[in-house]
């Protein structure tokens, strides 16, 4: 985010001369040379191979769960939907070459489902935070309206960001208001998973495993927003006090952006019946063994 520079992408001397390292490779809002370049590359690459199908796959197999009565899977199906303009646009990142007016199309989009990731992943907290804090009251509202009004409004407030670009206020304006986006709903995480676990103790209608999942989905869901977006934001603003942050910091943070799609994946897999029961036995049974361990060797 510290610089915009669509006019190349993954260039001609790139591919002639790979192993030499005369390259450039532009991921949608900065441009890396070098073997910069060529890490950036094969991870986009990597993330397209990985990313792609598993989220197809993933969408496919929730769509037979939604229910006029089951919210969660409606925004974890936007979620991946999102997540799939993402790797469409990097495969954009990795086919556009030299074509400037592409590749500002492509910062656009990608953006957008970024950001809108960002807002269904709120919407899955305090969905699940209404389950166990508030469920008659959240039994009774929840519609297949409610749904729909929180999607519409989560694919249509992304565009405020852009907002400044096309009134030409400068990138290091947009920059902050990309920060103080993703900023905005750190708090919103944090209450839900606190909310939640002190509304577990009161809540004698649902049942453990249920209970189980939706505190698992809102710990990933901190962990996913707190590893893979909040280093991008403290660069930033780190870089309007006049921080200097290295290409190899930039690098990182962009990397960990991208590898959002795949991290999201996760969510998938905790919705599942018996997959938090089936994890909570597993780690039981290493510690059991790492135990076990040294009074052997005691012995």
């Amino acid at each position: 985010m510290a610089h915009l520079n669509m006019n190349t992408t993954w260039n001609e001397s790139c591919e002639e001369n790979f192993n030499n390292y005369d390259c450039k490779f532009c991921n949608g809002n900065r441009c890396y040379d070098g073997k910069k370049g060529i890490i950036i590359y094969v991870f986009t690459l990597v993330i397209i191979c990985m990313g792609l199908p598993l989220i197809l796959l993933a969408i496919y197999s929730l769509s037979s769960l939604v229910r006029k009565d089951h919210g969660a899977p409606v925004y974890v199906i936007n979620l991946f939907t999102s997540d799939l303009i993402q790797l469409l646009c990097m495969i954009g990142w990795v086919a556009v070459k030299n074509n400037e007016q592409k590749l500002s199309d492509i910062f656009y989009l990608y953006y957008y489902g970024l950001l809108s990731s960002v807002g269904f992943m709120v919407c899955i907290s305090l969905e699940r935070y209404l389950v166990i804090a508030w469920p008659l009251w959240y039994r009774f509202r929840r519609t297949t309206k409610t749904y729909v009004v929180a999607c519409v409004l989560v694919w249509i407030l992304p565009p405020v960001f852009f907002l400044p670009l096309y009134l030409s206020v400068g990138f290091g304006t947009t920059e902050i208001i990309f920060a103080v986006f993703l900023l905005l709903p750190l708090p919103l995480f944090i209450f839900s998973l606190g909310g939640t676990l002190k509304a577990l103790s009161t809540s004698l209608s649902i049942s453990s495993d249920v209970k189980r999942r939706i505190v698992a989905v809102l710990v990933v869901v901190l962990l996913i927003y707190t590893l893979l977006f909040m280093p991008t934001v403290i660069f930033v603003f780190l870089v309007q006090f006049k921080v200097i942050i290295s290409d190899d910091h930039w690098l990182a943070s962009n990397i960990l952006v991208q590898l959002s799609p795949l991290a999201d994946l996760i969510l998938y897999i905790f919705m599942r019946k018996g997959t938090t029961d089936k994890i909570l036995v597993s780690l039981c049974c290493c510690r059991m063994q790492i135990q076990e361990s040294p009074n052997e060797q005691h012995e």
